[in-house]
């Protein structure tokens, strides 16, 4: 049994998350339009167990469901995002009223269970029709954005207290253009930067829609990583400072500092880049993070085949290569356990962005574990799990004690489900799901989870 956890604020915004084209599913219902996800998802061999989305935790219809599970928890906020192609079929011009119906359903729902609703904008699932066209490495989609942004903040920022525009953009870009691991399966490696500017443009655009709209307490969703050096020559040192530069710095900097981090870098970005700074960097009211683990990076090994993290391969021709961090437990999706680099990179943030950094939530933090229910007993014993949140949790109080001003702690996610390019085989849920019955079971971690927000109040 663990200790008790230490005490947080009375005030500390305990929540919970998910994202649209992973749980909704009825991915033709209503009037929904393609995404690119849609579309990636349909080719063989880009889903590792050769699933799709089309039903996913058939949240769409559930909703209610699942919302009566948080409202279980205990949690005060819920973290979801809106299908932008729900709302917009074309990304753009011509608005599905049944689409935003559903959000608002599910607002009213979050409202009266008393949990404060936390849309993301933009999950990864751009409208496929703006992809054909370019997709974020267009500058329109940035503006089809900020259009997009009005409409659902129209709709909905009367009831809703907290923000995203975009989630993990350093994500969409190099794992999804980049890479081509993700949609839109591009694999332009250094050419997909213009997809970094586009998607800081749309977050600043983002940003002012909203507050043109009435929407109030806006944020980013930016993914970070303590970036630990592999060996100690200065080859090793100047790629994990690229890295560094490339998946920290290159979204961070902009938003906060109103400046790219490198100079060279900055002229490969298209458009009247000192510009759209301007817009980027407008002030946000909170910042969020999203922490998994550490990153150790070195210089490429010679006759090396390339690196991997996560199932993700790492072309060998880069100039860095990500190495396993020896050590830690690792969740089953061969991540790394490394609580106190949650309490490392907030350091790292105060410290670089000084007063710069608006205070922070921590948007997503999870793992996962692929516990099932008992045969005999029915219920998901997932230990482990339990034992990752409670050392993140005592390392972001840590965290705080040293002087980070955090505000909230979203735990990635409420329910088991679609894994992007891993399917169905990652279960990151504190409710596991059948996915042959759409049955939900809390986990343990549920029952942990909802304990630790109950002695906090």
């Amino acid at each position: 049994m663990t200790a008790p956890v230490p005490e947080f604020p009375a005030d500390f915004l305990w929540g919970v998350s998910a994202s649209a084209f992973q749980i909704e599913g009825s991915l033709t219902a209503d009037g929904r339009g393609p995404s690119s996800w849609d579309a990636f998802t349909g080719e063989p061999g880009r889903v590792k167990d050769g699933s799709h989305a089309g039903v996913a935790t058939d949240h769409y219809r559930r909703y209610r469901e699942d919302v009566a599970l948080m409202a279980g928890l205990g949690v005060g906020a819920y973290r979801f995002s809106v299908s932008w192609s729900r709302v917009l079929p074309d990304g753009h011009d011509r608005v599905n009223e049944k689409g935003l119906d559903f959000y608002d359903r599910l607002v009213d729902e979050l409202c009266a269970s008393g949990i404060a609703p936390a849309p993301t904008l933009f999950h990864w699932d751009t409208p496929l029709a703006l992809e054909k066209n370019g997709g974020w490495l267009d500058r329109d989609t940035a503006e089809r954005f900020a259009a997009y942004a009005s409409v659902v903040a129209e709709r909905l920022a009367d009831r809703v207290p907290l923000w995203i525009t975009i989630n993990e953009p350093a994500e969409v870009t190099l794992l999804g253009y980049g890479l081509g691991e993700h949609a839109p399966g591009r694999r332009l490696v250094f050419d997909a930067l213009p997809a970094a500017h586009h998607q800081l443009l749309a977050h600043g655009l983002g940003v002012q829609a909203l507050r043109a709209a009435g929407a109030r307490q806006i944020g980013i969703a930016a993914s970070h990583s303590p970036i630990w050096t592999a060996g100690d020559t200065d080859e090793d040192r100047s790629a994990a400072e690229l890295y560094d530069l490339l998946t920290n710095r290159l979204f961070a900097d902009p938003v906060l500092t109103g400046a790219y981090p490198d100079e060279g870098l900055a002229s490969l970005l298209p458009g009247p880049v000192a510009e759209d700074l301007k817009t980027i960097s407008t002030p946000l009211d909170w910042y969020g993070v999203n922490y998994y683990n550490p990153m150790l990076v070195g210089a490429p090994r010679p006759a090396a085949d390339g690196s991997s993290f996560g199932g993700i391969e790492i072309p060998s021709d880069l100039p860095f290569a990500v190495r396993q961090i020896e050590g830690p437990e690792r969740t089953d999706f061969g991540w790394p356990v490394v609580p106190d680099g949650l309490r490392e990179l907030l350091a790292g943030l105060r410290e670089r962005y000084g007063d710069r950094l608006p205070p922070l939530y921590i948007t997503e933090n999870g793992c996962s574990y692929d516990d099932g229910p008992d045969p005999e007993t029915g219920r998901v014993d997932d230990a482990r799990r339990i034992a990752y949140h409670d050392g993140h949790v005592r390392a972001l109080h840590r965290a705080m004690a040293e002087g980070a001003d955090v505000r909230g702690y979203f735990i990635w996610s409420i329910l088991d489900n679609f894994e992007w390019a891993e399917g169905y085989r990652q279960r990151f849920g504190l409710v596991h799901v059948d996915y042959e019955t759409l049955a939900r079971t809390p986990k343990a971690s549920y029952a942990w989870y909802r304990d630790l927000i109950k002695s906090g109040r």
